[in-house]
């Protein structure tokens, strides 16, 4: 009998902390950063990335979101910022399979 790997998926329904995001960015100005729950109920606004036109790092920004789903999003804010995103990495892990006290 064969053994098969079966893959991981999410569900969306368990409660998951968002702990960090790494990047790896060029361009030129700051990237605006924050997560956004279901219909942006909860949000966390991370601290803005600097952006360089050449660099050797991945940029790290650590979150405290807690939800069971999450949207990161990025923006410039200045005219003429812009910036190329070849790597995002989201740093997540399931706490929880529901919320206590909710029928």
């Amino acid at each position: 009998m064969a053994s098969t790997a079966i893959d991981q998926v999410s569900l969306g329904e368990n409660i998951s902390h968002f702990g960090a995001v790494r990047f790896r960015l060029v361009g030129n100005g700051r990237l605006q950063l924050r997560f956004v729950s279901l219909d942006e109920v909860n949000t966390q606004i991370l601290m803005p990335l600097p952006i360089h036109p050449v660099t050797n790092r991945e940029q790290t920004r650590l979150a405290n979101f807690i939800d069971q789903r999450a949207m990161l999003e990025g923006k410039t804010t200045e005219f003429r910022e812009r910036f190329r995103i070849n790597r995002i990495i989201i740093f997540s892990k399931p706490l929880w399979t529901e919320y206590p006290g909710i029928e």
